[in-house]
């Protein structure tokens, strides 16, 4: 099952970085966070990558064609046919196809442009600006046994996002609303199982895929919620960026779940 990331955005909200960089990466003590989502789903087997770019994409396509230069030991022998050695090679069982999905195209947009890549068969999205310690396996077992088209991460958080009602029975997402001040329900975290049917729910680039496309998931009872109760964090502010810092330098980050 393929992984599809959306790093495409201009990251507005974090532009003490974004001018510089995509908001995928912006590091996490000396690695994009891209990487530790990316780290994520290898720990769970998950190891083929199609990533969404556009705002500054060539930086990313650039950190993966130079991805032994960032992390590992290198000799350059000008006197010896311009040869590059690798020394102690840092690999990845990773496959990374990069594509490039338009400037200003929105989320459903990207998602529809990489279709020709997934094919006929269910894949899994999030966002390259959050992580968690969510059991991607448990994920998607999940998933199948609901067997509906979508299924999304549903987190606890007390931030600005809007939130979910979420039927406690059966699972399903029956609204999307906005939260109030008071408000205990769950928000959307990404960490996303789809079918490949969920193309047909996105009509172009202009497509929100957090508005029609999973409006319309709701009112077909096609989209429910995988409930975590773990670790999520996004990256929307320098704030949250620093404290994503914090915890990794502390040797402490609750998403490193690898060795």
């Amino acid at each position: 099952m393929k992984v599809v990331i959306l790093a495409g955005g201009f990251g507005t909200r974090i532009s003490e970085e974004s001018h510089l960089k995509p908001k995928p990466m912006i590091e996490i003590g000396d690695k994009p966070i891209l990487w530790h989502i990316m780290k994520e789903y290898s720990h769970y087997g998950y190891n083929e990558f199609v990533i969404c770019c556009g705002y500054k994409q060539h930086m990313i396509k650039e950190y993966f064609a130079d991805y032994y230069l960032y992390n590992g030991d290198v000799t350059f022998d000008f006197g010896n046919e311009n040869k590059m050695i690798v020394h102690n090679n840092v690999s990845e069982p990773w496959k990374v196809t990069l594509v490039d999905t338009g400037l200003n195209t929105m989320t459903g947009g990207r998602i529809k442009r990489i279709q020709k890549y997934i094919g006929n068969e269910p894949f899994l999205m999030t966002y390259g600006d959050g992580v968690a310690d969510i059991d991607i396996n448990e994920l998607v077992k999940f998933h199948q046994e609901k067997g509906q088209l979508a299924t999304l991460t549903a987190v606890h958080v007390g931030q600005r996002f809007g939130v979910l009602d979420i039927d406690r029975e059966s699972r399903d997402i029956r609204a999307f609303r906005e939260k109030s001040s008071a408000d205990g329900s769950r928000i959307s975290a990404g960490y996303m199982v789809l079918e490949p049917e969920v193309f047909d729910y996105i009509e172009g680039d202009k497509t929100v895929f957090e508005k029609e496309p999973l409006e319309q998931l709701v009112r077909d009872r096609q989209l429910n919620a995988y409930k975590h109760n773990g670790y999520w964090q996004c990256m929307d502010t320098q704030r949250e960026k620093e404290k994503l810092e914090e915890l990794w330098n502390s040797g402490n980050a609750p998403w490193k779940v690898w060795d």
